[in-house]
C-alpha cells in the first residue's frame, strides 16, 4: 500500500504536465473554432470531459493561485479615479445586487429541499434523496464560491459532496452559457480602451508583482476567501486609483491565467461526479438555468433605471464564480470595473451571511 502511494505521488508531476498539454490543445481547438473565451473554455471542457472518463488529470494549487493573482492584477488596472467615481455613484445597485443574490439563494435552497425531501406527492417521491438535510440544500444554493461554501457547510454538518457538486456544476454552466449567448448575439467591446498605461515595463511589472504578492500574502494570513484574487485585486486597485501605473500585463500572462483557471474548474468533475445522485445534479442544472434567466431579467430592470449596458449588468448579476465572470467581462470588454465590484461585494456578503441565515431559517421553521 505504501509503495503504491509513493508511486502515485511520483506520478503527480507527470499528470500535471499532461493536463497542461491537453488544456493547451483544448485552447487551440477553441481558437480555431473562434469560441468565446477560448483560453478558459477550451481547457475547462477538455479537462472536465477527460476527468469524467477517468483520465488522471491534475490541477496544481500553486498554479491556480498564480492564475488568481494575475487575474486580480489585470482587473485592478481598470479602476482609475474616474471609474471609481462611477462605481461609487452606483452604490445602491451594488447593495441591491447583494439583496437579490441572498434572496434568490434562499429560494433556490428551499426549492431543492422541497423537490428532494419535503414534497409529499407520490409522483415527486421519485426525486427523493434519503438522508438529505436542510443544511445541505441551504449551502448548496447560494451564489458563492464552490470551495468556500463547501468549507462553511462542513461546519454545519451538511453533505459536502452534494454541496461541492452543486456549486461546481452551477459555475460550469454559467461559464459556458453566458459567453456563448453573448457571442451569438454579438455582444463585446463595449468598454473604452483600457485606462492607464498599455506599455509593458519589466521593472514596473516586477514591482507590481512584488506589491500585489504582498497583498496576497496578507490575505492568506488573514484567512480571507479567494486570498490570491482579492489580495492582488486590492493592491492593484489601490495603485491604479492613485494614478500609479507601473506596467501593463503581457497578454500571454492573462491567457495563461485563463488556461489554469479552466483546468482548476474542469478537474473537479471526476468519474464519481457522473454517478453522484443524477436526480440532484438534474435539479441543480434546472435551477441554475432558471437563476440565469431570473438574474438576466433583474439585470434588464436595473439597466432601465441606470445608464449601464444590460450586458454588463447580466455579467454582474450572473450566478457564476467571481473569477470566471470577471475574466469574461475583461475578455469581452463589458464593464469590467462594475462587474468586478458587483461580484466581490456579493461574494463577501454571501460568505458572511450564509451561516447566520441558516440559523435564522431553522428558528423560523
Amino acid at each position: 500500500m505504501l509503495a503504491r502511494l509513493q508511486k502515485l505521488q511520483k506520478a503527480v508531476p507527470l499528470r500535471i504536465l499532461l493536463t497542461l498539454v491537453m488544456a493547451l490543445a483544448g485552447a487551440g481547438v477553441c481558437l480555431k473554432l473562434q469560441t468565446p473565451l477560448p483560453w478558459m473554455i477550451g481547457p475547462l471542457l477538455i479537462t472536465a470531459v477527460l476527468s469524467m472518463f477517468g483520465a488522471p488529470t491534475e490541477s496544481w494549487n500553486p498554479l491556480r493561485n498564480a492564475a488568481q493573482w494575475i487575474i486580480g492584477v489585470a482587473l485592478g488596472l481598470y479602476f482609475t479615479p474616474q471609474v471609481m467615481t462611477l462605481v461609487a455613484r452606483l452604490w445602491w445597485v451594488i447593495a441591491l445586487n447583494i439583496v437579490w443574490a441572498l434572496g434568490i439563494g434562499l429560494v433556490f435552497g428551499k426549492w431543492l429541499y422541497w423537490v428532494h425531501q419535503g414534497c409529499g406527492s407520490t409522483w415527486m417521491s421519485r426525486f427523493r434523496i434519503d438522508g438529505l438535510t436542510r443544511a445541505t440544500t441551504h449551502f448548496a444554493a447560494p451564489v458563492g464560491g464552490a470551495s468556500e461554501m463547501t468549507q462553511i457547510s462542513e461546519r454545519y454538518g451538511a453533505q459536502t459532496e452534494l454541496v461541492a457538486s452543486s456549486h461546481s456544476l452551477r459555475i460550469l454552466l454559467v461559464t459556458l452559457v453566458v459567453p456563448f449567448v453573448f457571442q451569438w448575439v454579438g455582444l463585446h467591446g463595449l468598454d473604452a480602451a483600457l485606462p492607464g498605461t498599455r506599455l509593458l515595463d519589466w521593472g514596473g511589472l516586477a514591482l507590481l508583482g512584488l506589491l500585489t504578492g504582498l497583498g496576497c500574502w496578507l490575505m492568506v494570513k488573514l484567512g480571507t476567501a479567494n486570498p490570491w484574487f482579492i489580495g492582488a485585486l486590492g493592491v492593484s486597485v489601490l495603485l491604479t486609483v492613485n494614478d500609479i501605473t507601473l506596467s501593463a500585463l503581457p497578454q500571454t500572462m492573462t491567457n495563461a491565467a485563463q488556461l489554469l483557471l479552466g483546468i482548476s474548474l474542469g478537474v473537479r468533475f471526476r468519474r464519481s461526479f457522473v454517478h453522484l445522485a443524477p436526480r440532484w445534479l438534474g435539479s441543480v442544472a434546472f435551477g441554475t438555468v432558471c437563476m440565469i434567466l431570473l438574474c438576466s431579467g433583474f439585470a434588464w430592470l436595473i439597466h432601465l433605471v441606470v445608464d449601464v449596458h444590460w450586458a454588463t449588468m447580466v455579467l454582474g448579476t450572473a450566478p457564476g464564480g467571481i473569477s470566471e465572470m470577471a475574466i469574461t467581462a475583461k475578455v469581452l470588454q463589458l464593464g469590467v470595473p462594475l462587474v468586478t465590484a458587483l461580484h466581490v461585494t456579493r461574494l463577501a456578503a454571501v460568505l458572511l451571511l450564509a451561516g447566520p441565515a441558516y440559523f435564522w431559517l431553522r428558528k423560523a421553521d
